[in-house]
């Protein structure tokens, strides 16, 4: 059978209509943390995706990094998610939570003026986003290790609590410089104990995370998201081939969903020197790429066997309905930059779908 973004694909035990992933996206639009009415109508409205991941869903309150972005830990969250799964099942779509902790990149503002957690005290260059504007990075502070079983707890609390609220399955968010991302990568841990080091002690903490969350709602319902090249949130390794075809080769095996692979930088560029197939050949689970993909060139990967699936950031922002315009090659929505953070229902719930113009 011919393979392409359109056709159907075995996924966390369910047939998803299509390979074309709605990725995380972070939209500053949860008050309180709380999954609410205008977030229901938003991923309702996206749910022919085969698969919506949902925007970074942090863990606790230590994971806090961002203005108004929702949790995944208490009970009123899981109700207010609840309504987002709800809507989606409703209308054909299956919905990952994707777990979220921003280690150093936080504020103290977010945490009673306690510093931010992170492998180790490497103040990240850069700004936080706070709610009170922009603030530069603080050092944060190093996890002891008899604390880390504590952060495992957090994520497999919250899968717990994902499950509770109806999601099928959910993503451990190992990308863009967040906490998991700084202890794998050695520009940001610096460690000497059983978590620093070798890319055996690099990767311990996720490969722990990975377990525990497996172990209380099934590893087939989990999925791992990693970005390699990026060097957002200012985030470094001397051996980025090395340390990740290291972490694709330990995720295989366990039966996962999926391996979510972030290909590009966040300006949207690829890196010649890297090479993405040695992790598609080192994890034996389906492969979704994500960074810049167009139909064609969607279609050809997945025709081509590089990748399972697609995922889709900003064109499913702005295109509620984009496998049907990809299957009637319509013209896309132009996305406004200016609402992507924040806001109300503009530039959010109200980009129109195909003969709603």
């Amino acid at each position: 059978m011919n393979k392409d973004l359109l056709s159907p694909i075995a996924l966390a035990g369910h047939t998803l209509n299509n390979r074309m992933v709605m990725a995380p996206l972070t939209r500053n639009r949860a008050p309180g943390s709380l999954a609410n009415a205008m977030m229901v109508k938003y991923y309702a409205q996206r749910s022919s995706a085969g698969l919506i991941i949902t925007e970074g869903t942090q863990i606790s309150e230590q994971g806090v990094g961002y203005p108004a972005t929702p949790g995944i830990y208490s009970q009123q969250q899981i109700d207010g998610w609840k309504q987002v799964t709800n809507a989606v099942h409703e209308q054909g779509g299956a919905i990952f939570a994707q777990l979220w902790h921003c280690g150093r990149i936080s504020h103290p503002s977010f945490h009673n003026g306690e510093l931010p957690v992170a492998a180790s005290a490497i103040k990240p260059a850069g700004q936080a986003v706070t709610y009170e504007g922009m603030q530069t990075f603080v050092e944060p502070r190093a996890l002891f290790a008899e604390e880390i079983p504590g952060i495992i707890e957090q994520y497999r609390h919250a899968a717990a609590c994902a499950k509770e609220a109806g999601f099928d399955g959910v993503e451990i968010h190992a990308a863009n410089g967040y906490l998991i991302d700084q202890f794998i990568r050695d520009g940001s841990n610096n460690r000497s104990d059983q978590y620093g080091g070798s890319l055996e002690n690099r990767t311990r903490l996720l490969l722990q995370i990975v377990a525990a969350v497996g172990s209380e709602i099934g590893f087939h319902k989990v999925g791992v998201r990693i970005s390699p090249i990026n060097a957002f949130n200012d985030i470094s390794d001397s051996d980025p081939q090395s340390t990740f075809n290291h972490v694709a080769s330990s995720l295989s095996g366990l039966g996962l969903a999926y391996l979510h692979v972030v290909e590009v930088d966040m300006t949207g560029q690829s890196d010649p020197e890297f090479d993405m197939q040695q992790l598609r050949d080192r994890f034996d689970g389906l492969y979704i790429a994500n960074g810049g993909y167009d139909k064609t060139r969607g279609n050809q990967s997945i025709a081509e066997n590089r990748a399972d699936m697609i995922a889709f950031g900003v064109p499913f922002l702005a295109n509620p309905d984009l496998p049907e315009r990809f299957r009637t090659d319509a013209a896309l929505n132009t996305p406004d930059q200016a609402t992507f953070y924040g806001g109300d229902e503009h530039g959010y719930t109200d980009y129109p779908t195909l003969g709603a113009e």
